[in-house]
């Protein structure tokens, strides 16, 4: 198997871990939600996979690559905020293989350029997030006039998404690799472990989906409702009861139309970061024409 097979591959195996944890909020194999099935997911994940992976594509041809891909499958925006975290990975540990994936990363978001703005705007205004609407700085419906980290660092303070790019994708290196390996550690079965990734996530930040559909009043009680959660759990040694629990919060949240999409894409770079790890280094180099570093 190629190195872009293996990150093909290592991509549609994260979608689909995360489709098997009973999400409070989100969709999931266990409930749908917010007029979407997991099916959707599973397909947007296939259609996807090739232009996450292509062996000769910068950071921003693979996000709208990707979105042009689910568009054509689905027909809907299901997994916009997964490619923008996913796109970078994956070109990082295809470009530069022989290094750490984190400082493989570094050196990809560094070496991000106007182009990859330029396609990645209009991967976003294709897929038309729910919330999203004018800026005042770095409009994806205008075109770009900075490289996509400097986009992205001034939408920091409002996404998290664009908080990972701007911070070396701190939560997912940070937060979420830790809970992951700290669930595994633990004997944690693995809609467990990603089911802890994602409610660290939840619980630690307002969701930027939430905050962007409902307003900060609304993600700071869904976050503060995560947090409860959490503590309720304790040492997490009941996996029945926590699934169970996670299914009632489940309907809770999703009766008032709240969707944590954010940490549910967050959760799915987590486990894609933590797949990457262990693709063959001798990985299929990409082309030096897109402008990345040496």
């Amino acid at each position: 198997m190629s190195g872009a097979e293996s990150v093909a591959a290592a991509f549609r195996a994260a979608c689909r871990d995360e489709l098997e944890s009973p999400k409070p909020g989100n969709v999931h194999l266990f409930a749908p939600g917010h007029r979407m099935e997991a099916q959707d997911f599973l397909d947007s994940a296939e259609a996807a996979a090739p232009a996450i992976a292509a062996e000769d594509a910068g950071v921003g041809a693979r996000i709208l690559g990707a979105v042009e891909a689910t568009q054509a499958r689905v027909g809907q925006n299901t997994n916009l905020g997964i490619l923008l975290l996913c796109a970078p990975l994956a070109h990082a540990a295809l470009r530069f293989s022989g290094l750490p994936l984190r400082e493989a990363l570094e050196r990809t978001l560094s070496g991000l350029t106007l182009e990859d703005a330029r396609l990645a705007f209009r991967a976003i205004a294709l897929a038309s997030p729910a919330g999203l609407g004018s800026a005042a700085e770095h409009d994806v419906n205008a075109p770009a006039r900075v490289t996509l980290l400097e986009a992205m660092r001034a939408a920091a303070s409002r996404d998290r998404i664009a908080f990972q790019y701007a911070n070396g994708f701190c939560d997912i290196f940070g937060q979420g690799l830790s809970e992951l390996a700290a669930a595994r550690a633990a004997g944690a079965e693995a809609w467990l472990a990603t089911l802890r990734v994602y409610l660290r996530f939840f619980s630690a930040f307002p969701d930027s989906h939430i905050l962007r559909k409902h307003g900060a009043e609304a993600a700071l009680r869904a976050r503060g409702e995560a947090c409860d959660f959490v503590l309720k759990q304790g040492d997490w040694r009941d996996p029945e009861r926590v699934r169970a629990e996670a299914l009632a919060f489940d309907a809770t949240l999703k009766v008032r139309g709240l969707n944590p999409g954010t940490s549910a894409d967050l959760t799915v770079a987590t486990l894609f970061a933590a797949r990457l790890a262990h693709v063959p280094e001798k990985c299929v180099a990409l082309t030096k024409s897109e402008g990345s570093p040496e």
